[in-house]
């Protein structure tokens, strides 16, 4: 008589989820902007022409004596739907700054005082009166997507240890400025408001340790298009492209019901 031996391997069952949470920094390159300002009540109907705009990252002369939310941060929310797929969700929140280049000289061209304008003047908040002009996403300007993201694993780069993905993402998503600024020496009132639509797409390489920590660097490209932001007595519109650059550390964790 003979026995047969039924051995049976239990496998570990995989959870089907996936969420991550992150927070980084970011540095942020603009292309020059064409700001056009709308003030009825003043005659007031003109634009500043190709300005030149540049970030205000914080984090590169006092990062450690300021509050986290201060300098350019962001963060990222996302949970993967289908891990097979390697797709996910992703909310993705950049506090970027962009201001207007202190001392640039800015072309005026349009309706000022009811009167048409095409001049030049030198743009400065050091200034006095109505020689002290600036105009600031100082408090952001924000940049809202709801992201899909591709997953790619880089499995044969990968260790016991140490797994590295690539992340590719796009998406779409509204803009939360906080607009600061002086008109000939008007002030608006500050805020924050939303002010129109942004999209974007990003590369990240992600390195994860032990399964749950994480170190990401990513490259990004937004196109913005503003409207309805606050000046005095009026309204502003302005659209520019981005380029930033972004280190985030995070958590990963595996969430659903097993497969």
């Amino acid at each position: 008589m003979s026995i047969t031996t039924i051995t049976v391997v239990a496998q570990k069952k995989e959870r089907k989820g996936e969420f991550y949470f992150s927070w980084g920094y970011n540095k942020a390159y603009y292309t020059n902007s064409n700001v056009s300002i709308h003030q009825p009540s003043l005659g007031n109907n003109f634009t500043f022409k190709n300005v030149d705009l540049i970030d205000n990252p914080g984090w590169d002369d006092a990062l450690f004596t300021l509050a986290l939310s201060i300098p350019q941060y962001n963060y990222r929310i996302g949970y993967f739907i289908d891990k097979e797929k390697d797709l996910a969700f992703e909310i993705n929140f950049d506090h970027t700054k962009a201001l207007f280049k202190n001392g640039q000289t800015v072309n005026m061209v349009g309706t000022f005082n009811g009167r048409p304008v095409d001049s030049s003047f030198v743009f400065s908040k050091t200034g006095t009166g109505t020689s002290k002009n600036y105009y600031y996403l100082n408090n952001g300007a924000n940049f809202l997507l709801f992201n899909i993201v591709k997953r790619k694993r880089f499995k044969n780069l990968s260790t016991q240890s140490i797994d590295f993905d690539g992340l590719a993402k796009v998406g779409i998503g509204p803009l939360i400025p906080h607009v600061e600024n002086s008109l000939f020496g008007q002030k608006n009132d500050q805020k924050f408001q939303f002010g129109g639509w942004n999209t974007g797409v990003e590369y990240a390489l992600r390195s994860t340790f032990k399964k749950h920590l994480y170190l990401e660097f990513a490259g990004k490209l937004d196109y913005a298009y503003y409207y309805g932001l606050d000046v005095y007595q009026g309204k502003a519109k302005q659209g520019f492209g981005t380029l930033e650059f972004i280190l985030n550390l995070g958590y990963t964790l595996q969430m659903g019901p097993k497969k």
